[in-house]
């Protein structure tokens, strides 16, 4: 079977181009997978696309529009992409509903929050006392600092570890968790670093960047095999979300 997982691109709108890295690409590959890269389409495109899909990969990227979650921006929020953020809310949204096994990873995380009714600290030094550097400055690879697994989630499942060291890429973080989620794994500073859905096969976010790490060390790759093989399976959507 081909398993079609979609891997949403960022967009800029200045320069008027899509892009996305590699790295997403070969770890969905190597997964077992096969990639398609998704571009910011109409709105109305959304479900439609999705239903070509077996699962859902939403990419790190800028900042979502605090509009998005009911807030006016604060100096802390950097720059936005409308038409990214529309096109990913509504295909998160409907994987969420259908049933589509999908990955968040860092702004993708809290695209899916979001989606789900959630809310996303503008900045973490807003709204976190004494946060770690989360923003690093040591190769991709490397892992800069730890998390705490909540056993028994699906992260802990997959990483079979209660302890993990990750990289860092963000100065947004999960603030209030949506309605349906679960806290899966934190930072020492108590930042949100994994969230998941319970009322779903696959509904994952992550706020580091395994994409970036699974090549120096494969357990990494063990969220993109997780994604594949839930996307291979079945599902019976959900009413609403």
């Amino acid at each position: 079977m081909c398993l079609l997982i979609g891997v949403t691109a960022a967009f800029d709108e200045e320069e008027e181009r899509c892009y996305l890295s590699r790295l997403y690409v070969d770890a969905v590959v190597r997964a077992g997978g096969v990639p398609v890269v998704l571009p910011p389409l109409p709105l109305e495109m959304a479900a439609a696309v999705l239903d070509q899909m077996r699962g859902l990969l939403l990419s790190g990227g800028g900042d979502l529009d605090p509009a998005y979650f009911g807030e006016e921006p604060l100096s802390g929020t950097g720059k936005v992409s409308p038409r990214r953020d529309v096109f990913e809310l509504a295909l998160a949204r409907a994987a969420l509903i259908r049933q589509v096994p999908v990955l968040g990873i860092c702004r993708g995380m809290q695209v899916l929050n979001v989606a789900a009714g959630g809310t996303v600290y503008q900045d973490l030094v807003l709204g976190v006392k004494q946060p770690l550097k989360h923003f690093q400055e040591a190769p991709r690879w490397y892992g800069t600092h730890h998390i705490e697994i909540h056993p028994g989630t699906k992260l802990a499942g997959i990483f079979n570890v209660s302890r993990l060291r990750v990289n860092s890429f963000h100065h947004q973080a999960v603030h209030r968790v949506a309605p349906g989620f679960r806290v899966s794994a934190v930072a020492p500073d108590g930042v949100i670093e994994a969230i998941e859905a319970g009322a779903h096969p696959f509904g994952v976010g992550v706020q580091f960047h395994p994409e970036g790490m699974w090549e120096k060390e494969s357990v990494f790759l063990g969220l993109f095999t997780a994604l594949v093989a839930a996307a291979g399976g079945k599902r019976r959507p959900l009413e609403k979300w």
